[in-house]
């Protein structure tokens, strides 16, 4: 990857708030799966929802031993985002639920239940260890910019959305509705944010609230509490502050745009930093790479920035279908590594067991912990910012043991 270093440029990022309706959409779909989870933590899990015009679709392939009530989970959902009026456009209580949930294909559970690695091992039980659930690629990032390893523009878009939420829940703002999107551009000089010098916020409201009424309260109780003093210009700042461009965003939500899950991929990462290998998280149980093995790349990532191995770190895993250890292992730090990548990925595969199982097990994945990444990001996030507990992938419980092998490996090389 190309370094940014000794260069001046701006990056934006974007997130949404919680009833935006593709948000929506992955919420129902984790309750979905956390509701499997449990009851039955082997469950498998693909779930898939769509919202629209009064009505939740909730589909894919489920095979578990649990009752669930996918109707209650929509509607409990619904309620806690906050479309429980019918005058709002969606109401949990009279929007039509669907049930179309099918089992996983045997095809894919004979290869998740019993890896490659055991089938062609002749009775060795030790390699009896679960095989990804599908092919490809999944990527893992951490810059040393925020205290949360999270580059600027996507932490301070988070923030932003979480504070919109939290200003309409607690009544400050009650004029806000679920609905809503904020942007962040961030200047960079020599590789490093200097400035947010754009800013955009669109957001619901009732049909009395008024453009400038809503853009001064959004300066005062959303903007001001969440953006570092250092880093902007209030005046210009303010002068440039967009808020609902169209003039107007009084419908919104799945009335006024479809939802399904996985389509705001980037607003669950990293902004646009770093790249992305393409596949959903909402709805797919732990087996599911694209799911888990993301996690465990920002687990890696975060841990090797943590261990000062290097400011940026981007991980790279590859699985196929049915087969335990990963294709492969590449690191990137864009220039910042302070020991040669190689042996980042070597330290990397001595400390992780990147295997399915071993990804499940050091992360702790088979509980119900999925609902609240449905909204504000997978990464970066405290305890009271996930809900009940932090995500696992957030911890730097590796940093000691990173660096002092890392020592070694330089004092055995010198």
């Amino acid at each position: 990857m190309t370094s940014f270093a000794n260069q001046e440029y701006l990056f934006t990022s974007e997130s949404v708030t919680e009833g935006h309706p593709d948000k929506v959409a992955d919420q129902i779909s984790d309750g979905v799966l956390d509701a499997v989870m449990r009851d039955d933590p082997t469950g498998r899990v693909a779930c898939e929802t769509l919202v629209n015009t009064g009505l939740v679709v909730v589909s894919g392939e489920i095979s578990t031993d649990t009752h669930i009530d996918i109707q209650d989970i929509a509607r409990e959902t619904l309620r806690g985002i906050g479309y429980n009026d019918a005058e709002i456009g969606f109401s949990a209580d009279s929007c039509a639920v669907l049930n179309a949930i099918d089992r996983q294909s045997p095809d894919i559970a004979q290869g998740v239940n019993q890896s490659y690695e055991t089938k062609t091992a002749a009775g060795d039980n030790e390699l009896d260890v679960a095989g990804a659930g599908d092919q490809g690629m999944m990527f893992g990032y951490a810059t040393n910019e925020t205290p949360e390893l999270m580059p600027l523009a996507i932490s301070l878009a988070h923030k932003l959305a979480q504070q919109l939420a939290l200003v309409r829940h607690d009544g400050t703002l009650g004029y806000l509705r679920p609905d809503g999107k904020t942007q962040v551009s961030v200047r960079y000089v020599d590789g490093a944010p200097a400035a947010v010098e754009k800013l955009l916020i669109s957001t619901q409201h009732h049909d009395s609230a008024t453009q400038d009424q809503i853009r001064d309260d959004l300066w005062e109780h959303v903007v001001l509490p969440i953006l570092p003093t250092d880093l902007f210009d209030a005046n210009a700042l303010r002068a440039d502050f967009l808020v609902n461009p169209t003039g107007r965003f009084v419908i919104g939500g799945p009335v006024g745009d479809c939802g399904l899950t996985g389509r705001k991929i980037i607003v669950d990462t990293y902004g646009g930093r770093g790249r992305h290998g393409g596949g959903a998280f909402s709805g797919k149980d732990p087996s599911k790479v694209d799911r888990s093995a993301t996690y465990m790349a920002r687990y890696i990532a975060k841990n090797v920035v943590a261990a000062d191995l290097a400011d940026i770190c981007e991980v790279q895993l590859s699985y196929a279908i049915g087969v335990a250890e990963p294709t492969s292992v590449h690191i990137t730090c864009e220039g910042t590594a302070k020991i040669d990548e190689d042996k980042i990925a070597e330290l990397v595969r001595d400390h992780f067991d990147l295997t399915p199982h071993g990804i499940i097990s050091t992360l702790d994945l088979l509980r119900p912990i999925y609902r609240h990444t449905g909204y504000h990001g997978h990464f970066g996030r405290t305890p009271d910012e996930a809900g009940p507990g932090t995500f696992p992938w957030e911890k730097t419980d590796k940093a000691a043991a990173l660096k002092a092998a890392a020592g070694s490996l330089a004092g055995a090389t010198a």
